[in-house]
């Protein structure tokens, strides 16, 4: 998960002055310490890490903070909004020419997955934004790159326009355009070639795509993985393109966050996006208050709320709802919950976005193993229709020919029929006596 060594540092040093009824200056001086050692090891930029430490303990001596009735609380108030701001403040939402298509160049190293994000926010445009994209194959020079995006086009069924690797990058892009504006297209989204490391040839044929298409947009993708590498990859791209924002990709691997808290601060160019896995639709819309309250362990509940709302239909939610009144629920019914919960992304990170999961019972040190649903999916797929809508009909024999058909063991049949009885009950009293909170939740796939 990103930011986990981050996290836990950060937390584990705010959580000594959180329930302070009087906060000293010395008290301060410690945490922020803590904070700055937190912020060198997660590879922050010393110099963005000195200024952050500074405005911290500026805010935090101050009356708003010493004076107020949670001194505690107030700090940690405190480097909450400092986090956001350092990553951005606010949201930056993507730019629409007057006149359409909007142009989008995505530009960036060789690896950093420039070619998969193309693809990413093509989906992320056409299915959020009811867009009409056409992805470009602007890197000549690796002829796997343009094999690539054609693959993700068919995979996607969004248009890519390709003239091969014979044709003139600049000429690409320029007739891309028409293209665009011949069918209507709505977002034209050039991927430009890569280097390994950035050389003279590379940014004069970038700065000719640029000044001839003149793009709304300029995305550098980077790596979130190479760390303060990544922010140096940024201020020289920058200093040769005007960037308009930037794009992360694999925030969801063991990243330890400091392109995504430097990058803003050294380069004054937003954090647009942010790749959170490998299927195409892992691309998130960069919140910085929201990674905040995630590095800070306070949950991230809008944007589970927004996966939620995009994967889950609302109609088979309702009849669910119904069912677990009536106490109606089937194993069927659990089958399908589970394909939706799988659609918003891997378990942990969900487990991430709910406020205080870290310091759940149980939680906390879990691991949350996607296979485990793979495992309760085979094992109900073995049963029979009858057996799936009457678990209680259940005897050795019938457990003995599920467990071999799924090829799991008779204990796990018997754990994931318990579970599910334990479930039941517990929905049925949730939704029959809302306001009271249900005891003893287990997620029936742990």
């Amino acid at each position: 998960m990103a930011f986990e060594g981050l996290a836990d540092r950060l937390q584990n040093t705010i959580q000594k002055i959180k329930g302070k009824g009087k906060v000293t200056e010395e008290d301060v001086k410690a945490m922020t310490r803590e904070i700055r050692l937190a912020l060198l090891e997660a590879d922050v930029n010393f110099k963005v890490v000195k200024d952050f430490i500074k405005r911290v303990k500026e805010r935090a001596v101050g009356q708003e903070v010493m004076k107020s009735l949670t001194p505690g609380q107030q700090v940690i108030k405190v480097v909450k909004e400092e986090l956001t701001e350092l990553m951005g403040g606010e949201q930056s939402k993507i730019a629409t020419a007057n006149r359409p298509p909007t142009v989008i160049m995505m530009v960036g190293l060789q690896g950093a997955g420039k070619t998969t994000t193309t693809g990413k926010l093509a989906n992320h445009l056409r299915k959020e934004h009811n867009r009409k994209p056409l992805l470009v194959a602007a890197d000549v020079y690796r002829p796997a790159a343009i094999n690539q995006l054609e693959t993700i086009g068919k995979q996607l069924d969004i248009p890519v326009y390709s003239e091969g690797t014979e044709a003139n990058p600049v000429d690409i892009a320029k007739q891309a355009i028409e293209e665009a504006k011949a069918n209507h297209n709505d977002y034209v989204i050039i991927d430009t070639a890569g280097r390994l490391h950035v050389d003279e040839h590379l940014m004069d044929e970038l700065q000719q795509i640029r000044d001839t298409v003149q793009p709304t947009e300029t995305f550098l993708v980077v790596d979130s993985m190479t760390g303060q590498d990544a922010v140096n990859v940024a201020e020289t791209f920058n200093n040769q393109l005007d960037l308009s924002g930037v794009v992360l990709t694999k925030l969801d691997g063991d990243t330890r966050g400091g392109a995504a808290l430097s990058i803003k601060a050294v380069t004054d160019k937003p954090i647009k996006f942010a790749g959170m896995g490998e299927k195409m639709d892992a691309l998130e819309p960069f919140h910085p208050e929201r990674m905040a309250s995630r590095i800070l362990g306070m949950g991230d509940v809008l944007t589970l709320i927004e996966k939620a709302q995009s994967e889950v239909d609302e109609d088979q939610a309702k009849q669910l709802e119904q069912k677990m009144k009536d106490a109606s629920f089937t194993l069927d019914d659990f089958l399908e919950q589970m394909g939706q919960v799988k659609k918003m992304g891997p378990l942990e990170d969900l487990i991430s976005m709910i406020p205080g999961a870290d310091k759940m019972k149980g939680l906390k040190n879990a691991q949350f193993d996607d296979k485990q649903i793979t495992h309760v999916e085979a094992i109900i797929q073995s049963m029979t229709k009858y057996e799936r809508e009457k678990p209680e009909i259940m005897n050795a024999s019938r457990k003995k020919r599920i467990a071999k058909g799924s090829g799991r063991s008779v204990t796990e049949v018997n754990r994931l029929l318990k579970q599910f009885n334990d479930m039941k009950k517990m929905m049925k009293q949730m939704t029959n006596q809302k306001g009271k909170k249900g005891k003893g939740m287990k997620f029936p796939f742990m």
